[in-house]
């Protein structure tokens, strides 16, 4: 049952019993040590859970701070995307509870008829965010929602010919190199109309790949799909290397964390592998997972950044990622081990 734990040099899960957190303690009880636990709604009464709760407005979403809403950026999508993540991949609340299908309804009302979760990049395509939105979903309980439904098969039609997705909007590509000022515009102004200038032979960005497979990763079905398994082989392929598109070259990308999961890095793109059932035995694989081996810090957590590029203090206002990361990490061991 623990023969995974074995592949650490320090017991991860000592550091998350003592840590003094109830939902840390619940989670390594119940995902790691197998024991027997409080039904999971226990946690949602927490206060951590309700002062999230709290600012919930009527219609289901979350008001930004200081942002224009006038503007063509759903700012209130964002932040309801924020808060979503730690009800969903934190707390684990399902669309049983009002709050979750509130927001799930409003977010729902952002998709267009083509499918894809729109007002991120104003009236651009954003698959990423997408994905990444339609997975904590799928989390919740919406799996088999008909909205959901055209919301994979629409993230299956913006696939680049080698099979992934890029970062941004694919309909952007084609229109050459925007400056700055002009790519702005293009994602932020209500009055520019969709671009449709695809690219379709570009290739695919693992940053944005890693976002978008996260939705069919947490699918029981899409998650063992021909499209979805040829993916997740595109982003392994590249985990700890550069990445095809020049925001993200940088191989440090990888090595900074945060959860809930938000950019992709080795941790959230191995989540979503470990899901799908790719061997372990794969040298990418094996690769990235020595990597968090090793990386292992004396107290038994991981650091919430090993970048050079995006440097981060593991300090008291951290500490709480890193319990997190930490229990990420071990429940991706746990499955392939």
């Amino acid at each position: 049952m623990i023969d995974w734990l074995f592949k650490f040099k320090i017991d991860p899960t000592k550091p998350l019993l003592e840590s003094g957190d109830d939902s840390i303690i619940y989670f390594t009880k119940r995902d790691l040590l197998e024991k027997r636990v409080k039904p999971i709604d226990s946690i949602w009464d927490l206060p951590e859970v309700q002062k999230i709760l709290k600012g919930q407005q009527t219609d289901g979403s979350w008001k930004p701070r200081d942002k224009n809403e006038d503007s063509g950026v759903k700012y209130s999508l964002i932040e309801t995307w924020r808060h979503f993540r730690y009800l969903i991949d934190q707390y684990e609340m399902t669309r049983n509870h009002p709050a979750i299908e509130k927001a799930s309804e409003y977010i729902f009302s952002c998709q267009t008829d083509e499918g894809d979760i729109r007002g991120i990049l104003a009236n651009q395509y954003a698959p990423y965010y997408t994905g990444a939105i339609m997975a904590l979903q799928i989390k919740a309980g919406y799996g088999d929602d008909t909205r959901i439904e055209k919301g994979l098969q629409w993230l299956l039609d913006m696939r680049q010919d080698d099979g992934g997705w890029v970062i941004g909007s694919p309909g952007i590509i084609g229109l050459g190199k925007l400056n700055p000022a002009g790519l702005s515009d293009l994602t932020s102004n209500p009055a520019r109309e969709t671009a449709q200038a695809f690219d379709w032979s570009k290739p695919f960005s693992a940053a944005g790949t890693g976002m978008i497979l996260r939705a069919f990763a947490v699918h029981p079905q899409y998650r063992h799909s021909p499209e979805a398994l040829k993916a997740a082989r595109l982003l392994k392929s590249k985990l700890l290397k550069k990445d095809n598109w020049a925001s993200y070259h940088h191989p440090d990308n990888w090595i900074r964390f945060q959860f809930p999961f938000w950019w992709t890095n080795i941790v959230s793109a191995l989540d979503s592998i470990s899901l799908m059932g790719l061997p372990k035995e794969d040298p990418d694989i094996q690769n990235a997972l020595n990597w968090l081996v090793d990386h292992q810090i004396s107290d038994g957590l991981w650091k919430v950044s090993y970048s050079k590029i995006h440097k981060s203090p593991d300090d008291k206002k951290t500490h709480k990622t890193r319990l997190w990361l930490t229990l990420a990490i071990c429940r991706i061991f746990k499955r392939f081990y």
